[in-house]
């Protein structure tokens, strides 16, 4: 059971909110914060009997990351050939953000909790997550990489489940990019797994050939 009550926790998202809110350079100060709260709530989040509980919302949101990183990569490719067609030499990258509205499914809900996600959610604050859920996808450097690969279901055993109850979670075929996004950004495992939508942000960089 996770104690989303606990007084200690509800102060840290408070101040959070409030540097976010108020001072827009807080982010070396709210760092250690969102680190501290990130570590309070996988504390209880990565017991044998949470995670046991939480297994349904851990395998519902891989699927649907996997799926949403399988509609930006073919999109990806398709914007690639197309625009290379007419202009070569361009550089296409991919980008892959959790939705910004506050999940609906998570157990906690409340007015104050859709600015508290968009505080974490801020890819220019949350500097862990500047780049969107890792890794972007760029062509034309990627072109010759397989989908599989780019989701890290090409390595044995296709499992990333590092971090996690090893037994609980072994067949579960966790991607690369949930790894990622749960073990190497300041997200609690809480705060992704209730999510099922994602936007996706395209950028393309062309190089003009110098003249004589």
């Amino acid at each position: 059971m996770i104690h989303y009550d606990d007084p200690a926790l509800q102060h840290i998202e408070r101040e959070i909110t409030r540097i976010y809110d108020t001072d827009a350079c807080g982010y070396p100060r709210s760092e250690c914060l969102l680190d501290i709260r990130r570590r309070l709530l996988n504390d209880q989040a990565l017991t044998h009997e949470s995670q046991e509980e939480l297994l349904p919302h851990i395998i519902a949101f891989n699927d649907a990351l996997r799926e949403a990183l399988k509609h930006m990569y073919d999109r990806a490719h398709e914007l690639y050939h197309q625009i290379s067609a007419i202009q070569p030499g361009i550089e296409l990258t991919a980008k892959c953000y959790l939705a910004y509205k506050y999940p609906s499914l998570h157990p906690i809900q409340g007015e104050d909790r859709q600015g508290f996600f968009d505080a974490i959610c801020d890819s220019g604050w949350n500097r862990t997550y500047d780049n969107g859920i890792p890794f972007p996808l760029g062509l034309p450097d990627g072109l010759d990489q397989s989908f599989d690969s780019f989701i890290g279901m090409d390595c044995p055993p296709p499992n990333w489940n590092e971090g996690l109850d090893r037994e609980l979670t072994k067949d579960l075929h966790l991607i690369r990019q949930f790894h990622q996004l749960f073990d190497h950004t300041n997200f609690a495992l809480t705060d992704i797994i209730f999510c099922r939508n994602f936007v996706f942000e395209y950028s393309i960089v062309s190089e003009e050939k110098s003249t004589d």
